[in-house]
């Protein structure tokens, strides 16, 4: 067996990789919502992935059923097969059986957005929104959505519970997208809200106009990358809105953790 096929083995010390089984991995991580049909220029493009490593990874994908291909377009889509490992884990999560009855009952009660993401890579994907606040937002939130985590409550709440080095690599990836004046000061907003989550348990950001988030990590073994939220679409600054909303939030975390002692 060589080194592209090793598998990983629980607790064999030093990990290996499947690099095939990675590179597979990453093409379906091109498709993003709202793109239908990629072709091999454009997930070459996105991967990084040579064009006659894409064609002969896209053959395995089609074969497995992941994968659709339209001679039409020259151009593949994810099959309706893939849409079935996001319903299990949706429908399997221990957290999201117990988390939601409790986010449905806060949202109803404050009249405001409830939401639940986890981190992947540099962003957060929601696994929960519960959308009840009182002014509707332009924008709707779906389970499965992707968010900036330099940007969003969600992701620097995150960014508060890594190690060092996890954070300092992500800094550099978000470093790299902006140029030096306009780092500055998402740096500053960044660290701002590591500290308060440090200091409060929680930070607030609004970087849509008028929609103000509160997050709080949730620290619950085995889903430590979990972050809960609380947002509303409104004209009140982040401070009025975190005077308000800070503690029904930081008790909504708490019942949520308490089901898990």
């Amino acid at each position: 067996m060589n080194q592209d096929d090793a598998l990983d083995r629980p607790g064999s010390g030093k990990a290996t990789l499947n690099r095939s089984l990675e590179r597979g991995i990453e093409i379906l991580r091109s498709f993003r919502a709202g793109t239908e049909y990629l072709g091999n220029g454009d997930i070459s493009e996105r991967t990084g992935l040579s064009k006659s490593t894409v064609s002969r990874l896209t053959q395995t994908l089609i074969h497995s059923g992941m994968l659709a291909y339209d001679g039409q377009r020259s151009a593949y889509r994810l099959s309706p097969a893939a849409l079935c490992f996001g319903h299990a884990m949706y429908n399997s999560s221990a957290l999201l059986q117990l988390a939601t009855p409790l986010m449905k009952e806060a949202a109803r009660e404050l009249n405001v957005n409830v939401g639940l993401a986890a981190a992947d890579r540099d962003e957060m994907i929601y696994l929960e929104s519960i959308r009840l606040s009182r002014k509707r937002t332009p924008r709707t939130v779906l389970s499965g959505q992707r968010v900036p985590m330099e940007f969003t409550s969600l992701g620097r709440a995150y960014l508060a519970t890594v190690s060092e080095e996890k954070r300092r690599s992500l800094m550099e990836v978000f470093k790299s997208r902006r140029c030096e004046s306009r780092w500055i000061t998402l740096e500053s907003e960044i660290k701002d809200c590591i500290a308060s989550v440090e200091r409060h348990g929680y930070c607030a950001a609004s970087w849509q106009a008028e929609v103000v988030a509160i997050s709080t990590p949730l620290g619950i073994h085995a889903y430590n990358d979990h972050v809960l939220n609380i947002s509303l679409s409104t004209p009140d600054t982040v401070d009025v809105v975190v005077q308000q909303y800070s503690e029904p939030l930081l008790s909504l975390a708490d019942q949520i953790r308490r089901l898990f002692r």
